[in-house]
This record gives C-alpha cells, structure tokens and sequence, in this order.
C-alpha cells in the first residue's frame, strides 16, 4: 500500500458516491489502513444497505444525501479530514436529454462540496473527473470541465488564515468496465448470444483499472498542494480490439454496426495543446498547474516533476495501444467475465 498506511493513519474520510464502483473500491481499500472512520454519503439507500451487508466494517458510517443539499454536506464533512467527491451523473445519453439535472449535481453540487469543504476546515478535497471534461463535445464533458474549474480556482477566495482546504482535481478515462461502459455491454450482448453493437472499429479509449485508478487517486491525494490538475500516464485500447478479445474468450456472435450516440467522440484526450504550457510531469503522472513556473518553483514545490516532454496532445488515438493478447489476459483476471 505504498506509503498511504501513515498518510490516513486517524484520518476521517467522506466519500460522495460512494455506493458507485469506484466509491466502493476506494472503501475497501482505505480499510486496510488505520483511518478513524469512512462516511459515505450517497442517494441510493438500497445500494446503501447491499454495500453495508457486503463490506462489514464498524469504521464506515452511511449517510442519505444528496450533493445539490449544501446544509446536509455540512453536517456531512464536520470533523472530516479528506473529502473524495466522486457523487456525478455521467451517463451521457441520460445527460443529453437532461442536461441542466447534470448541471445541479456536476456543477452546482461540486461547488456545494468546496463550500461545506471551506466552512468546515476540511484538510483535502479531491475530485474525481473525467478525460470527456478535455475540449468537451457533450454536456457531461461540459459539466466535469466546470467541476474541474470550481476546483482549481477554490483557493482563489481563500483566506489564508481562515481556511486551510486544499482543493485538487483527478483526470482520467473510464475504469476498465466500470458500469456504463463499452466492455461489460459486449459481454452481456454475448452472454445473451446476441450480435455486439459497435459504432467504429477504429475509436479509441484509455484504459486503467480499478487499482491504477486507486493507487493514482491516492498518490494524487498526498503530493497534491491545491488547485493542480493530476493525470495519470495511460496506455489505450481500440474498441475493435476489445470485441475481437472478448469474441475469442467467450464466443463469437459477431457483431452489428450501430450509429455514434449523440455527443460521443471517436477518440478521447486527457491534455490538450493549450494545457500543455502548464504542465509538468513525474515518471507515473502528468500535472497541470493555473500558470507557468519557473524551474527553481518545479523543484522547490513538486520534487520528482519536470516539465513536460509531449509535443501533441495526449489523447487516446496517440498513445500506446495494449495488444489483443493483453486484453485478454487483463479481462481473464478480471471479475467481469
């Protein structure tokens, strides 16, 4: 576990969301080490009680909430340490056709988040978004973009004195079968021996998995000061590359050629050309600062970071692409199939 053991050592946590996949996961994972307690605050009390029968912990405490409830936050985060703000609608079609609902819980409960964070002194707020927030096509890019903005610009009216609130924000593709996503979709089309729906062979998408992604949270979580963007250094997968890998482990049914849903990309992007004046990198990571530094300010306040070494934006269609093999190996290890 690295060094988190001494880093949550005591600490009470709050997670928002925190019945979803990625919540879960980062609960179990903190309950290895010797924080006070996890509070999960979520909407969902049936996924409250299925997740409080499955994780059986006396350190975790579940709370009924909503993040567009700025009172109910408040009593949420007293007394807490690090807030993981990962509460969103993210279903891009449900988003499309809804938008401003996304709008009152992406933007306005993000801003909610940072306001109970700062009048309750909590230490850290770390927030979990999404490389769709990078030149957004869609609403719910549109919406992360803004939670990522809120973020980075929450130590702006700080006072100093006053309030102590570190606010950082996280930027990576979708976890690897994360629910909603292309992967467990093939597998159930297959299962159900049905022909797989595919837009475009070619499209491409990052790839992490569930403990990159908790390993990146909280690492991210220790080295970040406030106000950074973190992304994590990412290889990508073609979606064509995906059905064949899950075509050969499970069965062929072959598949069906489907329009692009509204406001999806071919190809997605976690930095972006103007991005990259500000930003700086580390062997596992990439960081994006509100302004450019000096090289003296690199080594007096992000040690192990140096500029940046990419000449083109970082998007999924220009990065290494893991080979089918691999796919399938990561897949066969997996709990998906």
């Amino acid at each position: 576990m690295k060094n988190y053991l001494n880093f949550f050592k005591n600490k009470t946590v709050l997670i928002t969301g925190g019945t979803g996949s990625l919540g879960q996961a980062l609960t179990k994972y903190l309950l290895k080490t010797d924080l006070k307690s996890i509070r999960i605050l979520s909407r969902n009390e049936n996924k409250q009680i299925t997740m409080q029968s499955e994780i059986n912990d006396e350190r975790i405490r579940f709370l009924i909430g909503d993040v567009r409830d700025l009172s109910r936050l408040e009593r949420a985060v007293e007394n807490v340490d690090i807030v993981f703000h990962a509460a969103a609608l993210k279903h891009v079609p449900v988003i499309e056709y809804n938008p401003f609902e996304a709008i009152k819980t992406n933007v306005i409960g993000s801003q909610n988040i940072i306001d109970a964070c700062l009048n309750e002194n909590v230490d850290r707020a770390i927030c979990v978004g999404t490389d769709k927030a990078v030149s957004p096509l869609n609403t719910y890019g549109a919406t992360k973009l803004l939670m990522e903005k809120l973020f980075t610009t929450a130590s702006n009216y700080l006072d100093k004195d006053k309030h102590k609130t570190k606010c950082v924000s996280l930027r990576y593709g979708n976890v690897l079968g994360s629910s909603g996503s292309v992967i467990p979709k093939f597998i159930q089309q297959i299962k159900a021996n049905e022909k797989i729906t595919i837009t475009d062979p070619d499209m491409t998408r990052f790839s992490i998995t569930m403990d990159e992604a908790l390993d990146f949270i909280l690492d991210s979580t220790m080295s970040g000061k406030g106000s950074e963007v973190f992304v994590p250094k990412l290889r990508a997968y073609k979606i064509d590359d995906v059905k064949v890998a899950l075509q050969e482990l499970i069965s062929n049914t072959g598949e069906e050629k489907i329009p692009v849903r509204q406001g999806e990309k071919f190809h997605e992007t976690l930095i972006n050309t103007d991005e990259m004046r500000t930003a700086l990198e580390s062997e596992s990571k990439y960081m994006i600062l509100q302004r450019e530094i000096s090289d003296q300010e690199i080594n007096e306040q992000y040690p192990g970071f140096r500029r940046i070494t990419l000449t083109k934006p970082y998007s999924s269609n220009t990065v290494e692409k893991i080979p089918i093999n691999e796919l399938k190996d990561i897949l066969s290890k997996s709990s998906l199939l």
